[in-house]
């Protein structure tokens, strides 16, 4: 069955199998840490490691508009989710 109102969704259809993720989260201390509370974190997937380590690499870089003493406060993991990635079902 399809989806009734596509322009709904708030983010497209998977139709492939995207195993490696960054896991992004906030360090032990972080003040932010109190409005999102201490579990936040985010996971991005992608279908292959090499666009998984390009997307890390762009996350992780510092941020062209920061100022001299900024500091990313984010913590980025790379995850695998091995039985999509080993084609175990």
């Amino acid at each position: 069955m399809g989806i009734s109102q596509p322009q709904n969704l708030t983010a497209p259809v998977v139709e492939t199998l995207r195993p490696y993720g960054i896991r992004v989260s906030l360090p032990p201390g972080d003040p932010f840490r109190k409005i999102v509370g201490p579990e936040w974190h985010r996971i991005h997937w992608y279908p292959t490691r090499e666009e998984r380590d390009d997307a890390l690499a762009q996350m992780s870089r510092r941020h062209q508009y920061s100022r001299a003493g900024d500091r990313p406060s984010l913590v980025f993991d790379k995850i695998e989710n091995l039985a999509e990635s080993r084609g175990i079902s």
